[in-house]
């Protein structure tokens, strides 16, 4: 029922919310990076799918110059030495399995699955185990307040493990995540008292995760007041955390647009207008998605000059 996730780095590492998304991004950033004169020593991808890894090869190598192709890698597993560059995560850590919770007379239960006597699939609640359980005492601390009973929301206690183990050997380097979420103060408002859980069966947006099982994606939203602790606590500094429309215009998006301007083709010249629109209006993805920076050994926080969003966190 979930989505499969690819992880791609290059003295950079990408992870990318579809497999399937994976070598058209490499293919972009890689031509960018050449158009730069910064390629990278190594552009390495994970995926444990022979078959997507065999598609990923053979568009790459169709549609990049073979100096560029040669320097891409595809392996098993994240590296096991040290290693110096970028983590970039595109809705990744929505895709992560993340447990959901109720409050039933003040304590905490956890959303299992199970078979009803008719054989089909529901939802039962069990007792939290005590790594779940410290969590939500944690957001409630951090609340100020207990959650009221019956409040039922996601949570995921094994993201600082995960960070330490995608991040913990990256130094002299930096981590971005974009996804779609909230600060903690707002993912866990007494309204949302039913979660951020979201179902995607062919771009229908929806509630019912046993509808199709297998065939649709599953998420829940990020609370990145729990990536800050995350990366914060696996050695890293805060570099920022902004809106989507905000990082791009601090990253170079006036001169794209200046660019999309001198495009002849009109088609064309729509088509890209269309897209940086889709990126960055507010009704879109530009608010919706946010963007947040860590750094160690090095310096990213003019990425987030204007539009950080830190206090909020």
């Amino acid at each position: 029922m979930r989505r499969r996730c690819s992880r791609n780095w290059t003295g950079t590492w990408t992870s990318s919310r579809s497999a399937a998304a994976a070598a058209p991004f490499a293919e972009a950033a890689l031509r960018h990076f050449e158009t730069l004169g910064a390629k990278p020593a190594r552009y390495r991808i994970l995926e444990p799918s022979a078959d997507l890894r065999q598609r990923q090869q053979d568009r790459l190598a169709a549609n990049l110059p073979p100096a560029v192709f040669a320097r891409v890698e595809w392996l098993n597993g994240p590296p096991e030495a040290q290693w110096r560059g970028v983590l970039f995560a595109n809705e990744v850590l929505d895709a992560l399995p993340t447990p959901r919770f109720v409050m039933r007379g003040g304590e905490v239960y956890e959303e299992h699955v199970a078979l009803s006597p008719e054989g089909a699939l529901i939802r039962v609640d069990q007792p939290a185990d005590a790594l779940l359980r410290a969590a939500v005492r944690h957001v409630e601390h951090d609340m100020g307040a207990p959650l009221p009973e019956g409040y039922r929301s996601e949570l995921l206690p094994q993201l600082p493990y995960w960070i330490q183990a995608v991040g913990g050997l990256l130094h002299d380097g930096a981590m971005l995540f974009v996804d779609y979420g909230y600060p903690r103060h707002e993912y866990y408002l007494p309204e949302r008292n039913d979660g951020t859980l979201v179902c995607h069966h062919r771009h229908t947006a929806h509630g019912d995760p046993f509808h199709l099982p297998g065939l649709q994606d599953i998420t829940a939203f990020v609370d990145f007041t729990a990536l800050a602790e995350a990366g914060v606590n696996a050695g890293f500094d805060l570099a920022g955390y902004c809106a989507q429309a905000s990082f791009l215009i601090n990253n170079g998006l006036p001169a794209r647009l200046a660019a999309i301007e001198e495009i002849g083709d009109e088609v064309e010249r729509h088509r890209r207008h269309n897209e940086v629109k889709r990126l960055t209006l507010p009704g879109e993805m530009g608010e919706r998605f946010q963007v947040m920076g860590f750094q160690r050994g090095v310096d990213i926080r003019p990425a987030f000059a204007r539009g950080d969003l830190s206090r909020r966190l």
